[in-house]
């Protein structure tokens, strides 16, 4: 059977880690500002290392470094992105998934007219797309809220933050509805729990009962999310609007049923972010999870019908790795990725940085997730980070990245010949940029180098990988050929 044939086939970036131009045109700062360059990260104690307090973002705001700030500088995408689009159209990109920082068209947050300029540069962006043949896939949020909410209103958990990003995406489809058909509300929403400043604005040392903050904080991103996706299908008719998940794929670490058990409850919360924008309602499992843990969410009266009514047209989501659960957590060896931490299965190899490599798991999670929903699905990110070498004659002899890329592609064609409904593919990321979790560039993801070390020395001069000539002939063949 194979893929479509108008499968979409291209790469994923975010704003804050590719764009830099912090303070440029009118931009404010953003929550994604003031995360730090951490490259020892404990998986421990893994939330804490990547998180922020009241104090050291005051401290961020005192100073313009962007050496410790790497996400301030990005890529420079913000200026080299016309050379960027031209390579991705070599590349044969049906899809490019970009964000939109928030703080480029409204700075704070809480402006009642957008930023001309950020406007007109996003606007500059698509238009290079559709050049070079690429149909936009665009986030709305994707870790970069205006740092002015997090600081005044501690994020998402104030029911005031639903108004204004609701503003900032009206804005938004107004001005490029004939640019942009394909639209993700929150990228991995269900991240709150796991880095809540990052995710949602929230400042732990700012929270009486962070627990209760973090779910109220999903309520109304869940919200905000089916308003802004009523309000898309009005203004941009034929448009499409996902959700977009990490999928957490656990397995019981035995056939112990006490570490089934331990993984069935861990599955159950990790669906429930996808359950409430695909069901329009909350799972009885959760709201069980509520009343045992205290947990009371605040809501409007109109909520749960708004959450009925406007529910998403496809389900979006990441995939790096899968996790195992046990009972006995003690007796598990942890592991770190993707800002997560759990079990490390000792069946599976791991990447540079720990990660393991499941390509299997892509397969089962593909499968789950169609048999769950009964919704288009797209692969929004996938890929993995590693220490390339550039040889003298500018080189990169990624072999190690192509093979990772074909063992997830076979499978991922196994779960579509199996009846998947699977809209494209977007790899994470089709050039090297700023790492989510640790600011490193040095874990490199794409098919195109970046000359840049983890402090910002650099040329920033674009180089093809090994993988970028292997990737373009899968995408002219789509995915018939993977040798």
């Amino acid at each position: 059977m194979g893929l479509k044939k108008d499968f979409l086939w291209g790469g994923a970036v975010a704003a804050n880690q590719v764009e830099g131009a912090w303070n440029v045109d009118g931009k404010g700062p953003s929550v994604a500002d003031v995360a730090t360059y951490k490259p020892e990260v404990d998986v421990k104690d893994y939330s804490k290392q990547v998180g922020v307090t009241s104090e050291s973002i005051q401290e961020a705001l005192k100073t313009d470094d962007t050496t410790y700030y790497p996400k301030r500088r990005g890529i420079d995408f913000y200026h080299r992105y016309p050379e960027d689009m031209k390579l991705f159209g070599e590349l044969g990109f049906k899809t490019l998934r970009i964000s939109i920082a928030w703080t480029r068209i409204f700075p704070t947050g809480e402006e009642t007219e957008p930023n001309q300029k950020g406007l007109d540069y996003y606007k500059d962006v698509f238009k290079e797309m559709h050049k070079n043949n690429i149909e936009p896939l665009v986030t709305l949020s994707h870790y970069e809220m205006p740092l002015n909410l997090a600081i005044k209103y501690n994020g998402w958990v104030d029911r005031r933050v639903v108004d204004m990003f609701r503003r900032f995406c009206d804005a938004c489809f107004n001005e490029f509805k004939d640019d942009v058909k394909y639209w993700l509300t929150f990228n991995e929403i269900d991240s709150v729990t796991r880095h809540p400043f990052t995710s949602a604005g929230i400042i732990p040392d700012k929270s009486d009962n962070l627990l209760q903050d973090e779910y109220q904080a999903f309520h109304n991103q869940f919200v905000a999310s089916a308003l802004v996706t009523k309000d898309c299908h009005e203004i941009i008719p034929g448009s499409q609007v996902g959700c977009m998940l990490t999928k957490l794929t656990d397995y019981p670490n035995s056939s112990d049923p006490r570490d089934v058990l331990a993984s069935f409850n861990k599955n159950t919360m990790n669906y429930f972010p996808g359950d409430v924008q695909v069901f329009g309602e909350y799972p009885k499992l959760v709201l069980d999870y509520f009343k045992k843990n205290k947990i009371e969410i605040k809501m409007e009266p109109d909520d749960l019908q708004i959450l009925k009514d406007n529910t998403v047209d496809f389900v979006s989501f990441s995939y790096y790795m899968s996790m195992v659960s046990s009972y006995d957590e003690g007796n598990l060896e942890l592991t770190a990725g993707n800002t997560i931490v759990g079990g490390k299965n000792p069946h599976l190899e791991t990447t540079d940085w720990g990660w393991t490599v499941d390509p299997i798991g892509l397969r089962i999670s593909l499968l789950q997730l169609y048999d769950r929903y009964h919704k288009p699905l797209f692969i929004v990110e996938n890929g993995m980070g590693a220490k390339d070498t550039l040889t003298d004659d500018k080189k990169v002899h990624d072999q190690y990245r192509i093979d990772y890329f074909k063992a997830h592609f076979r499978e991922m064609i196994k779960a579509v010949d199996a009846g998947v409904d699977l809209m494209g593919y977007t790899s994470w990321a089709p050039i090297d940029l700023v790492s989510a979790s640790t600011s490193q560039m040095s874990k490199r993801y794409g098919f195109i180098y970046v000359d840049e070390d983890d402090l910002g020395n650099g040329t920033l001069n674009r180089y093809k990988k090994d993988s970028f000539d292997w990737y373009q002939h899968v995408i002219k063949t789509n995915g018939q050929d993977l040798d």
